[in-house]
């Protein structure tokens, strides 16, 4: 009797043709990871080791190998340099609103358009928002230096023309923190707001007819309806943007700012910082423990995040 109450074992599937069509499909992306972002991995040793060509007939990997342990002496300009206070700071304070305003900015505008009765105007709308995305910051360089070059820029030629003096904007550091906050989300808002639009077009119509039949206003529907339904997804673009919180964008940063040294009390991030540290001292081995670093207080911050998260709401976990 009591062997009748034992569940069965599942017998195992046999492998079928769908199997191999998926398998192969998955192949190309498979190897693309293994080739670019785990086969590099390997030079994670380098960020405990002191890299040098040791024989120069021989591969960079059998160099690696042969030079000399070191620990942790590689992490030790980090926390050495007496600007490194200033550098963790700022890191931390522009990711903080860049988190919040990365949320907060997106969300209101795939609001808005899910609002928006023509589509055509809807779709202009999302691709206009969307075309900073693609541009890298070499360009954007450029857009900012003609609005804001000392001699011919856009805004201090319209200044003269009011009667002003101009402003040397890549030597006053008073501005450049809210033109880098404008500068991120005008970027990467186009971004955020597809991923929420879709989740909103994923959303079931007959609750808003049920609300609209029960009589409230667009207000309530999002706050009501749309908002709660994209809680999960806000929760996790929010886990996974945790783990950039001790990164920073060199484009943005380094050059928009042209690398101005008059900037550096506001400008001054981690990965800014490393650069310059290399540049002054050739040391690749630097550069890694840096690298290596980042990545692991990255993920340690993104598991953090996500268990906290579990805590509060297990189902919004993305682990």
């Amino acid at each position: 009797m009591e062997n009748q109450n034992l569940p069965k074992k599942r017998k195992r599937d046999r492998w079928a043709k769908r199997d191999t069509e998926l398998t192969i499909l998955t192949l190309p992306t498979v190897i693309w990871y293994i080739c670019f972002c785990y086969f590099p991995m390997f030079g994670i040793l380098m960020a405990f080791k002191n890299y040098k060509m040791i024989d120069g007939t021989k591969s960079f990997f059998y160099n690696l190998l042969k030079s000399e342990w070191t620990g942790f002496k590689n992490f030790e300009f980090l926390f050495t340099s007496g600007s490194g206070a200033l550098v963790v700071k700022l890191t931390l304070l522009y990711n903080i609103v860049f988190i919040i305003l990365g949320i907060v900015i997106p969300v209101a505008l795939s609001l808005m358009m899910s609002q928006l009765y023509s589509k055509r105007f809807g779709k202009t709308c999302q691709t206009l928002m969307f075309l900073p995305y693609f541009m890298s910051w070499v360009v954007v360089t450029y857009f900012v230096f003609a609005f804001l070059s000392p001699d011919k820029g856009l805004i201090n030629t319209i200044l003269v023309n009011l009667g002003k003096d101009p402003v040397s904007w890549y030597q006053e550091t008073k501005y450049w923190p809210a033109i880098l906050i404008f500068l991120s989300q005008w970027k990467g808002m186009g971004y955020g707001m597809v991923v929420y639009l879709a989740t909103i077009t994923g959303i079931d119509n007959t609750l808003y007819e049920a609300a609209m039949i029960d009589g409230a206003t667009k207000f309530q529907q999002a706050t009501k309806i749309t908002l709660p339904l994209m809680k999960s997804v806000i929760i996790m673009m929010f886990i996974l943007a945790m783990g950039g919180l001790v990164r920073s964008d060199f484009g943005l940063f380094y050059q928009v700012t042209k690398g101005s040294d008059s900037l550096y009390t506001v400008t001054e991030t981690i990965d800014v910082f490393i650069y310059k540290m290399i540049k002054t001292q050739p040391n690749p081995n630097m550069g890694s423990a840096a690298a290596f670093l980042q990545s692991v207080v990255g993920c340690g911050l993104i598991l953090l995040s996500n268990w906290i998260v579990k805590k509060v709401d297990n189902e919004s976990a993305i682990i």
